[in-house]
């Protein structure tokens, strides 16, 4: 378990500090205070600042860790994974996983991917008053999908421009139509907007 051991004047403050160091809130850790602050003779001589050692226990990455290990319990997969958490970005890549089981976790076109990413989204954003982002990756599934997806998006594109009229996609979520709209956002003569409801979305590509 993570933990960090900080000095300041007071308690209250180094508690602060070592949550921030941490991206923790209060009930997310166990605070340890190793020593009282202490003014000292006349307030001077011999003044100690208040020492703690705080430890998260449940936090977004360790909620984080109990949720895929059960998920790869339940589903009878064995895998290797890794889970950071830097500036409010909570990062979990499976990292060594069969490649029948790596289809079975991300899904056609990601789509269990994004609703396991979905759910672990909430339990690590329960009862949290700072919002952290979660990305779920499966072996950089999402940055190949992302390339594929700029492929596509210029070579519908120049179908566009060869016929001489819209081309529609096939359905994407949120996320893969984003990708279609930056990719073609500073072609002159073309324009993107997405068409239909939900899981039915998706994107148009037209000459402007």
């Amino acid at each position: 378990m993570k933990n960090v051991t900080i000095e300041r004047a007071t308690v209250e403050e180094a508690v602060i500090a070592a949550l921030n160091e941490l991206e923790a809130e209060k009930d997310e850790v166990v605070v340890e205070v190793i020593n009282e602050p202490s003014k000292g003779l006349f307030g001077l001589i011999g003044s100690k600042n208040a020492k703690v050692k705080v430890t998260v226990t449940n936090g977004p990455e360790e909620r984080t860790k109990k949720f895929i290990d059960v998920l790869l319990k339940k589903m009878d997969i064995e895998a290797v994974y890794k889970v950071s958490l830097s500036d409010n970005v909570l990062r979990a890549d499976i990292t060594k996983i069969s490649e029948d089981d790596k289809g079975i976790i991300i899904g056609k076109r990601g789509k269990n991917l994004d609703e396991i990413q979905f759910l672990l989204n909430l339990i690590v954003n329960k009862g949290r008053q700072n919002y952290v982002r979660v990305i779920f990756n499966v072996e950089d599934y999402r940055s190949k999908r992302e390339e594929t997806l700029n492929k596509l998006a210029f070579k519908m594109a120049d179908k566009c421009r060869y016929y001489k009229h819209k081309v529609r996609l096939e359905p994407m979520n949120p996320y893969e139509r984003r990708i279609i709209h930056s990719s073609l956002q500073d072609e002159k003569d073309i324009i993107t907007y997405s068409e239909g409801d939900e899981p039915y979305r998706k994107v148009v590509i037209d000459l402007k």
